[in-house]
C-alpha cells in the first residue's frame, strides 16, 4: 500500500466551553488529540468543532476502549472497518456527524486512509470524502508507543476542571458559578484557601479573583497554594460580566501547548481587534462593556472564517465606548483582553 510516512503523536487540547452571545451554552471538553507530522490533525479540517474519542470526561473503561480500538485490538465500531477520529463534542451520536477513517495494519505500520464525514452507517466517499487528508503510515513502533502510554496512565492526562471563585459580591460568584457548571466545569466560592487540606486544593486547576479582592489576600491564597504544592492559573477578573468571565477562566484553564493552538494573538486598541491564527477556522469575535448605570451590553461583531495569519477588524464605536473588552473564541481557543486606547 503506498503512503508516505507521517509522524504519530498526541497532545493535550481542549474544546473551549462557554456562555455565547447569544445566551447558548456551550460545553467544556478535554480531550487528547492526534499530532501527525507535529501538527494537530483536526486543523486540517477548516471550521469542525469536534473533539476526538480520547476525551477526559468519558469513564475509564470507555477510554481504555477507545485506544485499544485505534491500537486494532478491537473490531472496528463502524462497518468497513471504519473508525471515528473526531465527533460531536456535545453528545459523540453518529447523527450529528463524525470525521471517519479506514485503520489498518500493513506490516508492522499503521495506515489511516478514506477520511470522510459520516452521518449514517455507510460512509459515501464521492459524496463526502475529505481529499486531500491522508493516507498517513505511521511507524508501527511510534503509533502504539503513544497510544499504550495512555493505558499506562490509566486515561487522559490528568485535568483539574475546577475553579475556586474568590470575591466580596456574592451573588455575582453564584452566577458565575452556575454558568461554568452549566457548561461542564466545577466552580467552589470561599472567601479564601485557609486550613483546605493539599489533597482538595489539587482539585483546581485555576483560582479567579474578583476585583475587590486585596492584594494581601490575593498573596495568602497563593500562598496556601505553594505550600501544598499546587500550580494553578491565577485570573484577575475583568468586570462582573458572567460571559466575559467564563471566557477568562477557559482561557486560564487550557493547557495545550501554545505551537498547537489555532488562536495565538489578540490586540484590542484604537476600535480595531488585531488576531493571529495559526490555520484556517471559525472565529468570534464579541465586545463587552458595562453602560454608566453599570449595566452590561454585548455585541457580537463578527463571526466567520478566516485563512491563516494576522487579520485585523474594525469596531463599532458603540460597542467600545467607556470600559469595555474583546472576547475571540476559536473552538479550541478564546482570548479576552481588554479594550486599549
Amino acid at each position: 500500500m503506498s503512503a508516505e510516512y507521517a509522524t504519530f503523536g498526541l497532545a493535550p487540547a481542549m474544546r473551549a466551553g462557554g456562555v455565547l452571545a447569544n445566551g447558548d451554552y456551550q460545553v467544556h471538553r478535554d480531550f487528547v488529540d492526534f499530532i501527525v507530522d507535529g501538527r494537530p490533525l483536526l486543523f486540517q479540517l477548516s471550521d469542525l468543532d469536534a473533539v476526538s474519542p480520547l476525551a477526559s470526561d468519558v469513564p475509564p473503561s470507555i477510554f481504555t476502549a477507545q485506544v485499544r480500538s485505534l491500537l486494532l485490538e478491537a473490531e472496528a465500531p463502524l462497518t468497513s472497518g471504519r473508525y471515528v477520529i473526531y465527533g460531536c463534542p456535545e453528545c459523540a451520536d453518529l447523527a450529528c456527524g463524525a470525521v471517519t477513517a479506514v485503520i489498518e495494519r500493513d506490516g508492522d505500520d499503521f495506515v489511516w486512509r478514506d477520511f470522510a464525514w459520516q452521518t449514517e452507517e455507510q460512509a459515501d466517499l464521492k459524496l463526502n470524502g475529505y481529499t486531500g487528508i491522508g493516507p498517513f503510515r505511521f511507524h508501527g513502533s511510534e503509533y502504539r508507543g503513544a497510544l499504550r502510554s495512555l493505558l499506562r496512565e490509566s486515561g487522559a492526562e490528568p485535568s483539574a476542571r475546577r475553579v475556586l471563585l474568590i470575591g466580596a459580591r456574592v451573588a455575582v460568584l453564584a452566577r458565575l458559578a452556575a454558568a461554568l457548571r452549566a457548561i461542564g466545569i466545577g466552580a467552589d466560592i470561599a472567601q479564601d484557601a485557609t486550613g483546605v487540606p493539599p489533597e482538595e486544593l489539587r482539585a483546581y486547576g485555576a483560582v479567579a479573583f474578583g476585583r475587590a479582592v486585596g492584594e494581601a489576600d490575593r498573596e495568602a491564597v497563593r500562598l496556601a497554594f505553594d505550600r501544598a504544592g499546587v500550580q494553578v492559573a491565577y485570573v484577575d477578573g475583568l468586570a462582573p460580566i458572567i460571559p466575559l468571565l467564563v471566557a477568562q477562566i477557559e482561557h486560564a484553564l487550557d493547557r495545550s501547548p501554545a505551537e498547537q493552538r489555532r488562536l495565538t494573538r489578540l490586540v484590542a486598541a484604537d476600535g480595531q481587534a488585531g488576531i493571529e491564527i495559526t490555520s484556517t477556522c471559525r472565529v468570534e469575535l464579541t465586545a463587552y462593556r458595562r453602560d454608566r448605570l453599570y449595566r452590561p451590553h454585548t455585541y457580537r461583531f463578527f463571526d466567520g472564517i478566516l485563512p491563516a495569519g494576522r487579520h485585523r477588524i474594525g469596531l463599532d464605536p458603540k460597542a467600545v465606548k467607556g470600559e469595555s473588552f474583546i472576547v475571540a473564541r476559536t473552538s479550541g481557543t478564546v482570548l479576552v483582553e481588554p479594550m486599549g486606547r
